[in-house]
């Protein structure tokens, strides 16, 4: 049974898992926290990037000699394969740590197995702590190695009666400058970022992260299946982050010099989400950040693809404009996509409220 500074422990190191957020693709955040026998921290660690050390490896290293007959809490069962690095049960085994506690348990049939190599080896070793915690951290990869596909967060502004622009189409700006730099902090921990061409057309958005020391900036997607909505001299075209266009087969090529996407199309009309999403997951792209619009927000709740959402609440009220949500092929209340709130906090004037289905809905 975990400590009560153990539990500290594995919710400290899930924050520093966090910090690996848009880096690591197409691997997994991992934080680690090791523990003396007195339950002090003597070694703290993340996994930075890919193909650099893992989470376990910093700790260890800066515990040095002190990591022997230690605690290790890790976000992530420790690794048993060798890859660009070596596993991570052996190198706690020959540091002499005396138990280990991870949150989740790896799913990845090549790392799995590394629980089995620490109990043969006599380490004391105990799963699930505060996992549904490290889980959410982890949900983009989570989500790719479960399902093939990469995790969506779909993100929106909007006011209490749930307009995204007035009646004449004007919407700069709903949120506040304090919300729009969070939103900086979103893209930054994507790997993707996606509108549609509506979007594209009305806002001319750049996607890339700014404000933001050292972040690596996302691949920006534009689904235009005319490739009519993203035009030579767009801000998405500017070199800032890589761009990608997706457009139907048989649409003519847009001449914008950006990469190209070539997607069947849907039979209800646009491109299949299901080609896109297969595409970007064969490109080692994890999460990704749907800005926009209302009708692809719509089209991806109908497929049942949006696995969180991210929505900025300014406190003002139009009584006119377009909604946050189009279409989504739901008509009655019973079939309203009913979500689980995990967060709502202030950001400046507005309040930020983070949700995701329902545990029954999201299983279905």
């Amino acid at each position: 049974m975990a400590t009560a500074a153990e539990t500290a422990a594995m919710r400290q190191a899930i924050t520093l898992a966090a910090r690996g957020l848009g880096f690591t693709r197409p691997n997994p955040v991992v934080g680690c926290v090791l523990l003396d026998a007195s339950g002090q921290i003597v070694g703290t660690g993340y996994h930075q990037r890919a193909g650099g050390p893992h989470a376990e490896v910093h700790a260890l290293r800066a515990a040095g000699e002190q990591a022997r007959g230690a605690t290790a809490l890790v976000t992530l069962e420790p690794c048993n394969h060798t890859g660009r690095t070596g596993p991570c049960a052996q190198a706690l085994i020959e540091a002499g740590v005396r138990r280990v506690v991870y949150a989740v348990a790896d799913p990845t049939p090549q790392a799995t197995g590394g629980a089995v190599t620490l109990r043969a080896a006599g380490i004391d070793t105990e799963a699930g702590l505060l996992e549904a915690e490290a889980a959410e951290v982890n949900a983009p990869w989570l989500t790719s190695v479960r399902l093939h596909r990469p995790h969506l967060t779909w993100k929106y502004a909007a006011t209490l009666d749930g307009r995204t622009a007035a009646a004449d189409g004007s919407s700069r700006w709903i949120s506040s400058a304090e919300a729009r730099a969070d939103v900086h902090r979103l893209r930054a921990e994507a790997d993707a970022v996606l509108v549609g061409s509506g979007t594209a057309r009305a806002d001319d958005p750049h996607l890339a992260v700014r404000g933001i020391e050292g972040a690596r900036q996302p691949l920006r997607v534009v689904l235009d299946t005319e490739g009519t909505a993203v035009r030579p001299g767009a801000r998405v075209l500017d070199g800032a982050a890589p761009t990608l266009i997706a457009l139907a087969q048989d649409a003519p090529d847009p001449g914008t010099g950006a990469e190209l996407l070539r997607l069947p199309r849907a039979a209800r009309g646009g491109l299949d989400l299901d080609a896109l999403l297969a595409a970007l997951h064969a490109r080692e792209v994890r999460g990704v950040l749907v800005e926009g619009g209302a009708g692809l927000a719509g089209a991806l709740l109908a497929a049942g693809l949006l696995d969180r959402v991210v929505g900025y609440l300014a406190p003002a009220l139009l009584g006119a404009g377009p909604a946050a949500l189009e279409g989504g092929g739901i008509s009655t209340i019973t079939e309203a996509l009913r979500l689980d709130m995990t967060e709502a906090v202030r950001v400046g004037p507005d309040l930020r409220v983070t949700a995701v289905p329902t545990t029954a809905q999201k299983e279905h």
